[in-house]
């Protein structure tokens, strides 16, 4: 199953994680202070002959509604197809320079608390009205005055988690944001993730948050041709901004409501983008052609969720058995048929982010592997065993059957010990209300990805998120709180070299292997399957030149400008 809709959701709780951003004053990930480039246009495909159509192939789980609002719910199909962000940064290549889209340069004060963008000029919206720096201005101050939609908290101030933005301005070509406080952490969220939308339409619709925007004028390298309940035609926007793009001329997306479909038409070539789950994926699919092929690096974690504050798992010493007792490596190969690996207990998704990773630290904990009699000991001190065993009930989603094998595998590990788990499955809403406000004992959830481990563990950790039980969360689902590890993302956010970034982020492991406040089971991957029969210029492991999985955003973008038919050729 894909994530989106979970993903969506933990977005949309205003959550307010990101990377260091590049500035003036040099912090990790840095490019060497402001970007440069003057109106430059990004180099991402050789001069070649238009043609092609890319097919889609990806559950849904509903019909189209055919509003295409990218700034609430149908972010999956406006964001990187019809609406732009001011830069590209890929969270696969932390290090790699951002990519100029609407904006063509930027620069931090001294101080970060200042970001300056210069928008690139020439632009059109699909409509032939000119692209400005006012576009850019009026859509940072929409979220302003209609909070619900700012789903990265840039204006929330910083005692709330939030970027602490004041003001945003524009003159001439350029746009200033103005924070109270350093925002670099908060880069990836402001230039990568927030879609412009077109003033002298928006401004006259009322409450955007409730705007379909059923006829969507974007920027981006795509229109909507037509559309219905079962089916999206995107066509190529003739006066798109970069010269020669986008090579594709069509894009059809249909629904689907359940995997089965959808992984039909990937295995007898009908469709030729796909990003799900698909059981025994070499047999299925990739053993029908020499052409089908598959590429899902592993992005963020999918954990259990302790309730640290109430119910059993707020001992300690119940966490640390169940983290001991899980078997990973068999989880990932039963549950997840060895499509997704291993999670570890300090967080760090490995490969992506194996830097970051302390892995001294990771092989004395005892963690590295299954430890059945650290884990009957430590159930032993919480006052369990075989013999008086411990009842504990873990929610997960309804149709995600991945997670439901993986749950199955680790009921039996835990019954070993002496836990006997009951797994219950709720449907998505009832699911995230249960995950925001703390109503469970556990809970299986994968949170958003980011470009370095700092995004998903703030997330999940940082005490500045959360609320008391009963009241939705921001982040930090099983309401730890730890003042230290409070004061190591805050650590982060100022450190000035890869180094001070590097300590910041152990001390957060430390205490992942310690307290036990997530406990990770596998990494979740961007499920990715796609066709060279017509088509190249995919992403892939040898060119991982963005997040792959057709729903991932503005990552989608990205691929489409960099895919041509080869027939056409």
């Amino acid at each position: 199953m894909r994530r989106t809709k979970i993903l969506a959701a933990g977005a949309a709780i205003g959550l307010a994680a990101a990377v260091a951003g590049c500035s003036s004053t040099k912090h990790a990930s840095d490019t060497g202070g402001s970007s440069t480039g003057s109106n430059t246009v990004p180099a991402l495909s050789a001069n070649l002959k238009a043609g092609g159509t890319v097919t889609i192939a990806n559950e849904t789980g509903a019909t189209w509604n055919c509003q295409f609002n990218p700034l609430t719910t149908n972010q999956q199909e406006a964001n990187g197809y019809l609406y732009e962000s001011l830069l590209y940064i890929n969270p696969l290549q932390s290090s790699a320079t951002p990519t100029p889209m609407l904006a063509t340069s930027y620069a931090w004060n001294s101080t970060d608390t200042q970001l300056s963008f210069d928008v690139r000029s020439g632009v059109k919206w699909s409509d032939g009205t000119a692209f400005t720096a006012q576009d850019v201005a009026y859509t940072f101050n929409l979220l302003k005055q209609y909070n619900s939609l700012d789903t990265f908290a840039l204006w929330t101030a910083p005692s709330g988690g939030g970027a602490g933005m004041t003001s945003a301005t524009a003159s001439g070509d350029k746009v200033t944001l103005t924070f109270s406080s350093n925002a670099s952490v908060f880069f990836y969220d402001v230039a990568n993730m927030v879609p412009i939308v077109p003033q002298h339409i928006w401004s006259t619709v009322g409450n955007p948050g409730n705007y379909t925007n059923t006829k969507p004028v974007g920027t981006g390298p795509f229109v909507v041709s037509s559309c219905s309940a079962d089916n999206i035609k995107y066509t190529a926007n003739k006066s798109y901004w970069m010269p020669n793009e986008p090579h594709v001329q069509t894009i059809n997306y249909p629904a689907y409501l359940s995997n089965d479909p959808a992984n039909n038409d990937l295995a007898s070539g009908k469709a030729n983008w796909g990003g799900q789950y698909i059981p025994s994926v070499n047999s299925f699919y990739v053993s029908k052609s020499t052409n089908f092929h598959i590429w899902s690096p592993p992005v963020a974690n999918v954990s259990l969720i302790p309730n640290t504050v109430q119910g059993p798992t707020a001992n300690l010493n119940v966490r640390q058995a169940i983290a001991y007792a899980l078997n990973r490596a068999q989880i990932a190969a039963i549950g997840e048929q060895g499509e997704e690996p291993a999670a570890n207990q300090t967080g760090v998704v490995t490969p992506t982010f194996n830097s970051f990773l302390n892995s001294s630290a990771l092989s004395s904990s005892g963690y590295g592997a299954q430890n059945l009699s650290k884990a009957t000991a430590a159930l032993k001190s919480a006052g369990y065993s075989s013999s008086h065993p411990l009842s504990l009930t873990v929610k997960t989603v309804t149709g995600y059957t991945d997670w439901d094998a993986d749950l199955q595998v680790i009921k039996q590990e835990l019954a070993g010990i002496g836990i006997n788990v009951t797994v219950l499955d709720e449907a998505d809403n009832t699911f995230t209300s249960d995950l925001q406000n703390g109503n469970f004992q556990a809970i299986m959830y994968g949170p958003p990805a980011g470009p370095s481990p700092y995004y998903e563990l703030h997330l999940m950790l940082d005490s500045a998120n959360d609320q008391a039980i009963g009241s939705a969360g921001q982040g930090d689902y099983g309401r730890y709180k730890n003042s230290a590890v409070d004061a190591a993302f805050g650590a982060y956010a100022a450190a000035t070299s890869p180094s001070a970034q590097q300590q910041a982020l152990e001390q957060v492991e430390t205490y992942m292997l310690n307290d036990v406040p997530l406990i990770p089971v596998v990494e979740s991957v961007d499920w990715y399957q796609y066709s060279t029969a017509e088509l190249a210029g995919w992403p892939s492991a040898a060119d991982q030149y963005a997040q792959p999985s057709p729903w991932t955003y503005p990552d989608v973008e990205q691929v489409l400008l960099r895919l041509y038919s080869k027939t056409a050729q």
